[in-house]
């Protein structure tokens, strides 16, 4: 139990439904759609649509989606990928040609086809009980009353302020400024968008006026995109991949996400007496780093397009792991094998929903970097994300970017399983630093006895490969410490990711919420 007399906040209880996520009104809304008699995936759908009125540097119609759901009354965990795939036009020689050594952040090249729309109205056929005209009201709603902004949302809105381009200047700043907070925002053309979604299902965002208005706006920059791309835009189930902590299932989604990243860090730090080390001390955050730095060099080589990734075996075997475990100096930093995440800011949003017959439903939905690509369509202004600066430029690269492909991900909803049973879905957000929150977030439990609302309070570090981030929350005595060892520290602008989870007690049917404090939002349940 925490000592009541520091800040911080304490977990949450409920035993018919919770839900826990990044803004207070999706929480809200949420708990709503559960007393209403929707299920955990219809709580889900209308709280994630939600977020990117709340959220709209987060997350957003344009953008992609991961989930995992356990159907209520089975153990069973099904993955469903939503991100969507490159223009049939796009060629990693032509940017190459172009000069370029990277698919450009902020370029049209960048933006794929987004996949969430599909995969919500996939998930509400499939596994919904309320239909989505039903689901989308409150965010069609807020989208014309408008939401005043949050303070985590102020803070990364002015910060992005720089990254808005043409049309989504009109629609997502204030006379060319970020709001302020509590200034409030609309999204009436979104508002739009979602009605006609209500309506008519994927094809009233895939096809017709909506999707027309996306190719128009893309080619207008440049792109490649066409309606048949849209068109074509559809999810897939696939099966999850797993590996054991502790005694401890961590179920993860299958490339093209970077799932693998962080059951491979497991498996190399199993090789470490962790447990004995100071959770808040230099020489656990070392080796982490060091687990990391490996881990990550294995998915930049690896993790692709699922049709791309043939080495998935080698990189969760436990093998690999004892031999990149092995490469560990326990007093010196290594250096980086590869740099694992761009030095700007990642943008997502997670929300986990688990109702009275215990659906469970993990969930991430992102545009990537703050505003995405900083683009938007010019009439409904739907801000395009830029999942495709995931891929890489280099020739035969089974990530090398391509038409039709699926880039590498960064987003990865996370679920845990105990003895068979799923004790707890979760997610942490933070791009490249998922995989080593996920990581980071099981170890505090397991190693350390932290409940899941402390193992997120505590404070965070993360190797991007040039720099080692270590939060305020650590002592200036354990980065010098990580100094001498040769990191090259920092104190991070921004805060590292977020989380959310429920834990899920088979014995009393009681869940717990913990939602962190990085964030605006917060855990509620009935």
């Amino acid at each position: 139990m925490r000592d009541f007399q520091y800040p911080g906040r304490s977990p949450v209880y409920a035993t018919n439904g919770l839900c826990a996520t990044s803004h207070p009104l999706a929480a809200k809304t949420a708990v709503q759609i559960l007393e209403s008699g929707g299920n955990a995936v219809d709580a889900a759908i209308a709280a994630a649509v939600l977020l990117g009125i709340c959220e709209p540097q987060m997350t957003g119609i344009g953008g992609d989606c991961f989930i995992l759901l356990s159907p209520g009354g089975s153990d069973e965990v099904i993955a469903l990928n939503g991100s969507g795939r490159a223009p049939a036009g796009l060629s990693a020689e032509t940017m190459r040609a172009a000069g370029h050594k990277d698919v450009p952040i902020q370029g049209v090249e960048a933006v794929t086809i987004p996949g969430a729309i599909d995969a919500f109205c996939r998930l509400s056929q499939d596994y919904g009980t309320l239909g989505m005209t039903t689901l989308l009201a409150p965010a069609i709603y807020y989208a014309k009353a408008g939401v005043p902004v949050a303070p985590r949302v102020a803070f990364d809105w002015k910060l992005a302020e720089g990254r808005l381009q043409g049309d989504a200047q009109k629609f997502y700043l204030f006379g060319g400024k970020a709001p302020n907070v509590g200034q409030v925002f609309r999204a009436p053309n979104q508002a739009e968008v979602l009605e006609r979604i209500a309506l008519e299902g994927r094809r009233g965002y895939y096809e017709g006026e909506v999707a027309e208005d996306m190719v128009a706006s893309l080619n207008a920059l440049g792109g490649v995109h066409t309606l048949g791309d849209f068109a074509d835009t559809v999810c897939e189930y696939t099966t999850p991949i797993s590996g054991e902590y502790k005694g401890t299932e961590l179920v993860e989604h299958p490339p093209n996400g970077q799932g693998a990243t962080a059951i491979l860090m497991n498996n190399i730090l199993t090789q470490f007496n962790i447990a004995g080390m100071d959770p808040y001390g230099a020489q656990r955050a070392h080796i982490e780093a060091e687990a990391a730095k490996l881990a990550y060099d294995a998915r930049n080589r690896i993790i692709a397009d699922p049709d791309q990734t043939t080495r998935l075996d080698h990189m969760l075997s436990q093998d690999t792991a004892d031999a990149l475990a092995a490469l560990i100096d326990p007093k010196h930093a290594m250096a980086s094998a590869a740099q694992v995440s761009e030095n700007v800011h990642k943008d997502t949003i997670y929300l986990t929903v688990v109702d009275k017959n215990l659906m469970s439903v993990s969930l991430i939905y992102s545009i990537f970097n703050s505003f995405g690509s900083g683009l938007a369509s010019s009439k409904f202004g739907i801000n395009f994300q830029n999942r495709g600066s995931g891929f890489t430029l280099q020739e035969g690269h089974p990530n090398e970017a391509m038409g039709g492909r699926r880039p590498m991900h960064t987003i990865i909803p996370g679920m845990l399983r105990k003895d068979g049973k799923v004790t707890m879905p979760f997610g942490v957000m933070g791009g490249a630093y998922q995989s080593n929150g996920h990581a980071r977030f099981m170890s505090n439990m397991l190693d350390f006895g932290m409940d899941a609302q402390t193992a997120m309070d505590a404070p965070r570090c993360f190797d991007t490969g040039t720099v080692m981030n270590v939060e305020r929350g650590y002592s200036d005595v354990v980065r010098a410490e990580l100094a001498d060892m040769g990191h090259n520290v920092a104190i991070p602008e921004v805060p590292i990711g977020g989380a959310q989870s429920i834990l899920i007690n088979h014995e009393t049917g009681v869940l717990e919420g913990a939602s962190d404090a990085r964030k605006d939002g917060c855990a509620l349940g009935y």
